[in-house]
């Protein structure tokens, strides 16, 4: 992984200690002058090691603060899992007690993963979480005859091999500061939009329009509160209590209804032909016809990895570099997970885990830990179920995750595009994306900065003719041709017939 000295914090002067050994190195909290500043120094004596075992206490420690990325990513998970899940159901015709047991499923899996990659032997490793931006493919996939197991199979397959190749890094490194600052701009704009338009829906449906005035109106004072009381790391639990507790003051209806259980653990049972998903097995033709879509979605990890690890390098202090997330890494834990995932029968479409990375970075805290109290809340919401009833209500998902994942992003955004020739590329960017989608905006927007058309002129000239402009020429091309394949494309009809 490069450095990080350009995103870095120059007013932290912690000085690294000169000896690897983090438990050596550890000192209480007590001996700070401030919680910050204990904090910072814990990201700066940890050493993390590639594949052999990361241990608490000896490799890292608990804090209080791991807990609120934990929460975060829980509600998150279920949230996305579901989303999916439910999605894929609508187009199978699979009721809502498919969509419960196999977002239990999919808890539990991805519980495993969490504590063996990014909690034990790959701790830069972000943690494997949910693809959103597949979800509007999914009814395309379905109607072209696509089956939810070859789909996953090649995402996994393929996202191996470019984390193998170390890709993903690369195109990471391509990309300029003024491209990843309106990529998180245009996320974190869309993302907020859409979460303040799904909770007046809510309202409207339950004729308590007013209710979501309210909840909005008091999450942004909250917020702004803590931002000054510099606690914003609070925000999503403050924010869910916040906004779960003034609706059903204010007469929102609200009950549990989803009682402890455990899922089918068995994938014969899921890919069975009568039972499960009622699909039987893929066939070779299958497999075919979900191929450009499965390259579409690992084209779309590198954008989603990069705005999480630019995240965390604006919110970390000086000399932390080695805690930082490897792109690389992640691809490894993700393919891993969504191979293994797939083949189990889950639902889910795995990317970079969002609603954990950017509350874990805000809160200055390392991956590990965190990760492993995410994996412990996950499995506990599954077998409990009456967790997933309130993370999935209105109230608290909206505003967890418009101050969890997209304010930060708004603000990660506009901390990289506030200096330097920066806001030409930014602004081509959100401009490219708004025609399609994210993917197609940043492979542009990247082609032009490095062209030298738009942006930095000096970077331009300092890159090779392959960074320049064949790879991402190369890249551009594959999305874009990929995209009119399977008709991503406004205004143009797919090549490929799916009727």
């Amino acid at each position: 992984m490069g450095s990080g000295s350009g995103f870095t914090n120059p007013s932290s002067n912690h000085q690294q200690p000169s000896t690897s050994d983090y438990a050596e190195q550890h000192k209480p909290s007590s001996e700070f002058s401030s919680r910050d500043e204990y904090l910072e120094r814990e990201l700066q004596i940890m050493s993390p090691k590639r594949w052999r075992p990361n241990l608490p206490f000896r490799d890292y420690r608990f804090e209080w603060e791991d807990t609120i990325p934990a929460l975060a990513g829980t509600i998150g998970k279920v949230v996305m899992v579901g989303a999916i899940a439910a999605t894929f159901a609508g187009q199978l015709g699979l009721g809502d007690a498919f969509i419960l047991e196999n977002v239990r499923y999919e808890l539990v899996i991805v519980a495993f993963f969490i504590l063996l990659f990014s909690g034990f032997l790959l701790p830069t490793a972000n943690l494997a979480g949910t693809h959103g931006p597949l979800i509007p493919l999914i009814p395309i996939v379905v109607a072209a005859g696509g089956h939810p197991m070859a789909f996953g199979l090649l995402i996994g397959i393929f996202g191996m091999l470019l984390a193998i190749s170390k890709g993903g890094s690369l195109l990471a490194n391509l990309t300029s500061k003024g491209v990843c600052g309106g990529l998180l701009l245009y996320l974190g704009f869309i993302g907020t939009t859409s979460q303040v338009k799904k909770l007046f829906a809510w309202a409207q449906g339950i004729d308590m329009a007013h209710i979501a005035f309210v909840v909005i109106l008091s999450t942004i004072v909250l917020y702004a509160l803590l931002e000054h009381w510099k606690k914003r790391w609070l925000a999503v639990p403050l924010s869910c209590l916040l906004g779960g507790g003034l609706a059903f003051m204010l007469g929102a209806p609200f009950e549990f209804h989803t009682s402890p259980g455990l899922p089918n653990m068995n994938p014969a049972y899921w890919w069975g032909e009568n039972t499960g998903w009622m699909l039987g097995l893929p066939g070779i033709e299958q497999f075919i016809v979900v191929l450009p879509f499965a390259v579409l979605a690992v084209a779309m990890w590198s954008p989603d990895f990069l705005g999480h690890q630019v995240f965390q390098k604006i919110s970390y202090p000086a000399k932390t570099e080695k805690v930082q997330m490897n792109i690389d890494d992640t691809m490894v834990s993700a393919a891993t997970r969504q191979v293994a995932g797939s083949l189990m029968g889950g639902a889910n479409f795995t990317s970079s885990w969002g609603t954990y990375i950017v509350p874990a970075a805000i809160a200055k805290r390392p991956i590990p830990a965190g990760a492993i109290l995410t994996a412990l809340f996950c499995v506990a919401a599954g077998l409990l179920g009456y967790p997933m009833d309130l993370a999935i209500w209105e109230p608290v998902l909206c505003v967890a995750l418009i101050v969890g994942v997209f304010v930060p992003l708004l603000e990660a955004g506009m901390e990289m595009t506030r200096e330097g020739k920066t806001t030409q590329s930014a602004a081509i960017v959100v401009f490219a994306s708004s025609l399609v989608n994210p993917a197609f905006g940043w492979s542009l927007t990247m082609l032009l900065d490095n062209l030298g058309l738009i942006g930095c002129k000096e970077r331009s000239a300092e890159l090779s003719k392959m960074n320049r402009w064949i790879i991402p020429g190369i890249m551009f091309v594959v999305l874009t041709g990929v995209m009119a394949l399977v008709g991503l494309l406004p205004g143009i009809p797919a090549i490929l017939n799916h009727g």
